[in-house]
């Protein structure tokens, strides 16, 4: 029964978190080319999956609560 009730509980944490962005990367401050001043911030890291990104509808940054709305490139 114990081992019925860890599987239960893994399945749910994982697809909790199949829906959403989890490694992150610490972007420090800039300045771009036009003089604008962008803050430091997390991101999550790059790879090649649209759907791996806090911006996509469905995910949700984990630092700020804010949930994603984009739906294609």
């Amino acid at each position: 029964m114990k081992k019925l009730i860890l599987l239960m509980m893994s399945a749910v944490l994982a697809f909790s978190f199949a829906g959403s962005a989890s490694a992150a990367t610490k972007v420090t401050s800039y300045t771009k080319k036009n003089g604008t001043h962008v803050q430091s911030h997390n991101r999550s890291n790059k790879d090649k999956s649209f759907m791996n990104n806090w911006s996509t509808k469905g995910n949700t940054n984990p630092y700020t609560g804010k949930k994603g709305t984009k739906t294609h490139k």
